[in-house]
């Protein structure tokens, strides 16, 4: 059974970010003083009572004008009105919701947006808990009277920044929704991380895998700014993807939020079993690509390259072309599989997924001792370590696999000076082609056998 959801919903800038980092115990969602900084739901399960529930943190509520436009129709994505498709993600998420949290700011009072929200909010016929947030100081409870004409209940005050009145909220929140039992959120069998540079379709790709209007699509580069987590069932199987902001030069990050997006997404690559790729098929592969192939490849994560856009570069593109042109631009990644894509209408999607699980599998591999002392020796013997800067030739005595994800070889040598670069890229590709490693990085560590001292 799916866990129940509560929606934190208000206008811009009254701290809903802030209390869903409070309430879940940890930073998930950027917080900064410019308004409109979440623009997708974020969720995040929490512990409460005797079972779970889901935190659903929304963009700020901002009076629109009619559409025409049914809300269960998704917005088409063009041009930069931003605003209709935040409200729209706020409309999916109030209709998802068992409860509302609706967020004020309690020092600024009673503003026309909370009345429009307010209004919007009784013609969902949800229950709701008003939350007067930034009560930073016990004596501003004097100033809550007010609130109350919002028609919403008696307003709660907590102070999302000082962890004050949470304790509270989270039992009146247990009380509205009743017994939960004793459900605990799914575990993914895969984390997948969607990373690249902006504009390059991550969350047209999310959007498509998930089979909803997850996450806001538009052609305004950098529309998403947070890392965005999506639960996706596919073949009986629960995939967490995660979205994640799109990577620029640093110098040309514009304020706070673009750089804490930046770090978001990095650490979300850390945080992943594997990583699409996303590169965009019409442009050529540029210095944002290169190093954030570099970074993925530092990481030893698995990679899948997906070539984006293709339905718009087909014409001009031949497939053929393409593995020899990325291997060139991003050697480090040589290894990773490519697939052709076009997330806007699906083709490659399950198979770039499919094809991640399957790399997660080889990433989690071990091979017997034994097995890998018999493959080294078969490749040292077919071309041995040149002498170079060592005074002996080079020797690999001893082999044996440590860790997995990433597979982890530790070579035991007589002498580190035999075995530069260009061995062991040699090393690498002899591994690969012989053990069942054949696509995932490899961590390859030397290690000086001495001998023991004569007693």
């Amino acid at each position: 059974m799916p866990l129940p959801i509560v929606a934190i919903v208000g206008r811009p800038n009254v701290g809903k970010s802030s209390l869903l980092n409070c309430l879940v115990g940890r930073r998930i969602a950027i917080v900064d003083s410019v308004p409109g900084v979440t623009r997708d739901r974020i969720i995040a399960p929490v512990p409460l009572a005797d079972g779970y529930v889901e935190l659903l943190d929304t963009g700020g509520f901002v009076a629109a004008a009619k559409r025409d436009r049914s809300p269960a129709q998704p917005a088409t994505g063009k041009g930069n009105d931003l605003t209709e498709q935040v409200a729209r993600q706020i409309e999916y998420a109030v209709a998802s919701a068992e409860l509302i949290l609706f967020v004020v700011d309690a020092q600024a009072g009673v503003q026309p947006l909370d009345r429009a929200a307010a209004r919007m909010l009784r013609r969902q016929n949800k229950p709701v808990i008003l939350v007067a947030n930034k009560v930073d100081a016990p004596d501003t409870r004097v100033e809550l009277g007010e609130l109350s004409a919002l028609g919403a209940g008696e307003p709660m005050p907590v102070s999302a920044l000082h962890h004050r009145g949470t304790e509270d909220l989270l039992q009146a929140v247990a009380g509205k929704l009743g017994p939960l039992g004793r459900q605990r959120p799914p575990e993914p069998v895969m984390k997948l991380a969607i990373v690249g540079k902006r504009n390059v379709g991550k969350s047209t790709f999310i959007n498509t895998l998930a089979g909803a209007q997850r996450v806001i699509v538009s052609e305004v580069p950098g529309t998403t700014r947070d890392s965005v987590d999506v639960q996706v069932e596919m073949e009986g199987r629960t995939l967490l993807a995660i979205d994640t902001a799109g990577i620029r030069k640093r110098r040309q990050l514009a304020d706070d939020v673009e750089y804490y997006g930046l770090h978001r997404a990095l650490r979300s690559i850390r945080r992943a079993d594997v990583v699409l790729f996303m590169i965009d098929a019409t442009e050529p592969v540029g210095r944002v690509d290169k190093q954030l192939g570099g970074y993925i490849s530092g990481l030893f994560k698995p990679t899948v390259l997906v070539l984006n856009k293709w339905d718009l570069a087909e014409d001009r593109a031949d497939r053929e072309e393409y593995a020899p042109y990325l291997t060139g631009a991003m050697p480090e990644l040589s290894y990773a599989p490519i697939v052709i894509a076009c997330a806007t209408t699906g083709m490659g999607v399950r198979e770039a997924v499919k094809l991640a699980g399957d790399l997660v599998e080889q990433a989690r591999q071990r091979v017997s001792t034994s097995r890998l002392n018999e493959v080294i020796q078969a490749i040292t013997a077919r071309h041995a370590p040149r002498r170079g800067q060592s005074a002996r030739p080079g020797r690999i005595l001893y082999a044996t696999q440590i860790a997995a994800a990433p597979p982890t070889l530790v070579l035991f040598v007589n002498d580190l000076a035999a075995f530069d670069d260009s061995y062991r890229r040699y090393l690498l590709n002899e591994i690969r082609a012989r053990l069942p490693f054949a696509e995932v990085p490899i961590r390859l560590l030397f290690r000086l056998r001495r001998r023991a001292p004569k007693t």
